[in-house]
C-alpha cells in the first residue's frame, strides 16, 4: 500500500467526520453551537474518531449498510467532543490565553460559559453513546469519563512535585490521555464485532499510542513552536513532565538547583527558559522521552500483529509512526 493511497484514504475518512461533527452540533441554542464550533473546528486532528473508525473497518466487511456505517461514524465523533470539553475545562483550570493558535474560548466567553458548555458536550458525548444501546460501549464511556477525570485531579495535585516519579507521571498521562485514546480504539474493535482477545488488543494498541502521544506532546513544549500554544507553557506552570524528570535523575546538584528554582518561580523569562531547556537536554531529558515514547510506539504496533492483515491494518500503523514524528 502506498503512502499517497494511505493519506487519500485518511483524507477521505477525515472528511466525512468532519461532516458527521458538524450536523450533531444541533443544540437549539446558538451561543451554545458557537462556542462549541469554536473549539472543536479550531484545527484539532481528529485522531481520536479516525481511530474509532478505522478499528472498526478492520474487522468489517467493505459492503456495509450505510446506516451502519452512518452509526459508526456518529458514535466515533463522540469521543472528540468529550475531548473538546475537556480542552475547555483545562483552559478554565490552567487559566489558559491561546489554544491551538488562537484565543482560549474562556478569554472570550469568560471561564462561566467555557465550563458551562464543555459540561455540554460532556453530555452530548454521553448521548450519542446511549443511542447505541450497547452496555459494553456504555461501560467503556463511562469508565473512561471517570479516569479522565481522576487524571486531571492527579495533574493538579502535582503541579511544582518535584520528587514526581516517572511511575506517576505515567499514571497521570495514563488517566488524563491514554485512557481515552485506548477507548476510541476499544469501541470501534466492540463496533466491528471483533472478538474479546481482539478487543484487548486494540485496547492495548490504545494505551500505548496515547501514552507516545502525551510524550511526545510534553516533548513539544520545548522543542516545537508549532503546537498552537506558548512555548514552555507547562514548564512556566510547574508542571512536572518526562523530560524534566529524566533531567532531574542525571543533573549535577547545581543544574539541579537551577531547575527546581525555576520550575517554581512564578514568572519565568524567555532566558531562564532556555536555561532550563539546556540543561534538560544536557542531561538527556529530551532524547531519553523520545526513547520511551519509541518504546510504547513498539508495543502498539505489537498489538496488532495478531490482528487481520488489511489496508486498515496498514492506516493504524501508518497513523503510530505520524504521532512518533509530528511536530505539532
Amino acid at each position: 500500500m502506498s503512502e499517497v493511497e494511505i493519506l487519500e484514504k485518511i483524507k477521505s475518512e477525515l472528511n466525512i467526520i468532519e461532516e458527521t461533527l458538524k450536523t450533531y452540533l444541533d443544540s437549539q441554542h446558538p451561543f451554545i453551537n458557537q462556542v462549541s464550533e469554536y473549539i472543536i473546528f479550531s484545527g484539532g486532528k481528529r485522531i481520536r474518531p479516525l481511530l474509532t473508525v478505522l478499528c472498526a473497518k478492520l474487522f468489517l466487511n467493505e459492503n456495509l449498510n450505510n446506516r451502519y456505517l452512518e452509526t459508526i461514524y456518529r458514535t466515533s465523533i463522540l469521543f472528540e467532543y468529550l475531548h473538546a470539553a475537556t480542552l475547555l475545562h483545562d483552559d478554565v483550570v490552567d487559566s489558559a490565553e491561546f489554544r491551538r493558535g488562537r484565543k482560549a474560548a474562556r478569554n472570550l466567553w469568560g471561564n462561566q460559559a467555557t465550563i458551562l458548555v464543555g459540561d455540554y458536550l460532556y453530555a452530548k458525548a454521553l448521548r450519542l453513546a446511549s443511542l447505541l444501546e450497547n452496555p459494553r460501549v456504555m461501560d467503556v464511556i463511562t469508565q473512561t469519563t471517570l479516569l479522565m477525570s481522576e487524571g486531571e485531579i492527579l495533574q493538579l495535585l502535582n503541579l511544582d512535585n518535584t520528587t514526581l516519579t516517572e511511575a506517576e507521571y505515567e499514571e497521570v498521562i495514563y488517566r488524563k490521555t491514554a485512557v481515552l485514546i485506548s477507548a476510541c480504539c476499544e469501541v470501534g474493535a466492540i463496533l466491528g464485532e471483533a472478538k474479546p482477545n481482539e478487543c484487548l488488543l486494540l485496547k492495548n494498541f490504545g494505551k500505548y499510542l496515547g501514552l507516545a502521544f502525551q510524550i511526545i506532546d510534553d516533548l513539544l513544549d520545548y522543542l516545537s513552536e508549532e503546537t498552537g500554544k506558548d512555548l514552555g507553557k507547562d514548564f512556566k506552570e510547574g508542571k512536572i513532565t518526562l523530560p524534566v524528570i529524566y533531567a532531574l535523575q542525571l543533573a549535577d546538584t547545581e543544574e539541579k538547583n537551577t531547575l527546581l528554582y525555576l520550575l517554581k518561580t512564578p514568572e519565568v523569562e524567555k532566558k531562564d527558559f532556555e536555561t532550563a531547556k539546556k540543561i534538560i537536554e544536557k542531561n538527556q531529558g529530551f532524547i531519553k522521552s523520545k526513547e520511551k515514547a519509541e518504546q510504547y510506539i513498539n508495543l502498539a504496533k505489537d498489538c496488532l500483529k495478531e490482528l487481520p492483515n488489511n489496508f486498515y491494518k496498514d492506516l493504524l500503523l501508518f497513523i503510530s509512526d505520524y504521532l512518533l514524528k509530528r511536530k505539532k
